[in-house]
């Protein structure tokens, strides 16, 4: 039976794939006393987006059931989309009255939202990979030997130590490792609380507080200056330390570790921290799990096999090059929180041929410093020598810089998808048939303030103006429902709307494109009914996701349609993510 109705389902599905509202999520509403606890559950394979929860902004992505307990208002708002793995809906508000006449009194939701982002074994792997770059900083590199020492000679001075007492004690200092660091993600969770590191993620402030925390680590590990905590909290640990017997002594050498290795761990601390916030209340503690792992598994290591001590490289040039090249990788990295805050709030200082151009320069000046081209105040003489690793270091950071050339002029860049700005921030396009949405030239035309050109592709991106255009000229037109923050957009720009042989097809159509989550201001709100309640739009984005809801019955992104001049459909379907060139083209009219 089971079987029948999955089979009934997906028939049901397939039936009115060509528009519906998705309603991946049901939001519900409790009040507890002063506070209000609002419950999203979200339906498997989606992944619900936070926009906005009350005064604050947040963006960022939910696994499983999200819960969140609020101060009572007498209506709570809360804004909204989702994604599954072929598509997001448009943003939508869901509202819950809370009056004292009727406690229990929750507007109906407004479609679903989507779950899950990037699970919290992700945001572990991150941390591990992020204590293994730590392994190797000047911090961090030299205390290994020393401590280990330590360890043996400790358990030499003490009557009746075993080897084996000695390795317990090892394994103990990196257990310690282990509980600071996951004792501070879980600090940071408990201090902040979850919605509130929601904002970290594209927060406008924070991201620039953070971009300028990463270019002045980066400007340390270049040799402009020395980050350091007071030299009194590692003397006052160590002192206390030596001073205390047991695993007391243990745990406060490892909070000595902890406060030495700062100015090089610091910045991969907070970049895993931000990059963790908001992902579900154990992100954080997952993530500095990862780390301290990674970081103390050499310590116990080693202490097991001190022999072994021996074969370890020493501290010497080879570790400020490390140090250098990680002050690279840490100034790319500040740009995507700087584009994080350019996106968010549309500053388009950061848009994505500059972001390329200064990642092309970023990894150029790396694959110059690495053949010792160019050298850093810390650097010695043999920087010069260009070792056989640094050399294939070199060539695949020159090699990458070389990658993104073309994406100066349009080209996808898949590559770096997950950090540039998306294609619709791009200026320069150069490439022939080029049509990803929202970029081009302005056409001079008085008529219309909103058209474009990319390579031969007459763009809108306002429906009256570009169904006017087509009118006039007697064309057809492709709608395009599709957003700023949509990835699966961005995926089907690159993979199928830029290829010639479907922009030979496009260049037929006047194309529209509107954008859900554009944040513009309307010169003035306008106020509709939708579902029996009332509805204020107020931005560019509210006025595109209601005309997609209600005169095409979806939400989702991104969303296409054929159209004829006088606005009736060309074809019975829409079409949505799936980048199957053939079975494109095939959908296509013209």
């Amino acid at each position: 039976m089971k079987r029948i109705m999955t089979i009934l389902a997906a028939i049901a599905i397939a039936l009115t794939a060509g528009a519906q509202i998705v309603q991946p999520i049901k939001w519900t509403g409790a009040i507890e006393g002063d506070s209000v606890k609002l419950t999203a559950t979200i339906e498997k394979g989606w992944h619900l987006n936070i926009i906005e929860l009350g005064d604050g902004f947040y963006m960022d992505v939910y696994e499983g059931t999200f819960t969140e307990t609020v101060a009572k208002a007498d209506t709570i708002r809360v804004r909204y989309n989702a994604c599954d793995d072929k598509m997001c809906t448009a943003p939508e508000t869901w509202e819950f009255v809370s009056l004292a006449s009727s406690p229990d009194s929750p507007i109906a939701s407004s479609p679903k939202s989507p779950e899950g982002g990037q699970s919290i074994w992700v945001i572990f792997l991150m941390g591990l990979l992020g204590g293994l770059l730590a392994i190797f900083t000047p911090c961090v590199w030299p205390i290994i030997p020393m401590t280990v020492s330590f360890f043996i000679k400790r358990g030499g001075a003490a009557k009746g130590t075993t080897n084996a007492q000695v390795i317990r004690d090892a394994i103990f200092y990196g257990l310690s490792i282990v509980i600071i660091y996951v004792g501070l993600g879980l600090l940071v969770t408990l201090i902040f609380g979850a919605s509130a590191l929601n904002a970290l993620s594209t927060n406008a402030v924070v991201n620039i507080i953070f971009f300028l925390i990463l270019v002045v680590f980066a400007a340390s590990f270049f040799g402009a200056f020395e980050i350091t905590l007071p030299s009194s909290w590692s003397t006052a640990l160590n002192s206390k330390s030596s001073n205390t017997t047991g695993f007391l002594s243990i745990l406060l050498m490892a909070f000595t570790l902890v406060i030495v290795s700062f100015s090089c761990t610091g910045p991969i601390i907070g970049t895993l921290l931000v990059e963790a916030a908001g992902k579900s209340i154990l992100a954080p503690a997952m993530g500095m799990l990862g780390f301290a792992v990674a970081l103390a598994l050499p310590f116990s290591l080693f202490a097991m096999f001190p022999s072994v001590l021996k074969k370890l490289p020493k501290s010497g040039g080879w570790m400020n090059t490390f140090k250098v090249t990680l002050a690279f990788l840490e100034l790319a990295l500040a740009l995507k929180f700087l584009s994080v805050a350019d996106l968010a709030y549309g500053w388009h200082i950061l848009d994505r041929e500059v972001f390329v151009s200064l990642w092309i320069i970023i990894f150029s000046l790396l694959g110059c410093y690495l053949l010792g081209w160019i050298s850093f105040p810390h650097d010695d003489e043999d920087h010069r020598k260009t070792s056989v690793t640094r050399f294939f270091l070199a060539v695949i950071s020159l090699s990458f810089a070389m990658y993104m050339v073309p994406g100066l002029w349009g080209a996808p860049l898949r590559a770096i998808s997950a950090f540039a700005p998306p294609m619709s921030t791009q200026d320069w396009v150069m490439t022939p048939g080029s049509m990803e949405s929202g970029i081009g030239t302005p056409v001079s035309n008085n008529n219309y303030k909103t058209i474009t050109n990319n390579g031969g592709q007459i763009t809108f991106t306002d429906y009256d103006e570009g169904m006017a255009y087509a009118k006039e000229n007697n064309m057809p037109v492709f709608l395009d429902f599709n957003g700023f923050g949509c990835v699966n957009c961005r995926k089907m720009e690159a993979a199928v709307l830029s290829k010639p042989e479907v922009a030979e097809h496009m260049h037929k159509y006047v194309l529209i494109s509107l954008i859900v989550d554009d944040k513009t201001k309307l010169p003035e709100p306008i106020t509709v009914e939708e579902n029996g309640k009332t509805v204020t739009l107020k931005t560019v984005g509210d006025k595109w996701s209601y005309v997609q809801r209600t005169e095409y019955q979806s939400n989702a992104q991104p969303y296409y349609m054929q159209l004829d001049a006088d606005g009736n459909r060309l074809v019975d379907t829409s079409y949505a993510y799936d980048e199957d060139i053939q079975k494109f083209l095939n959908w296509l009219k013209y």
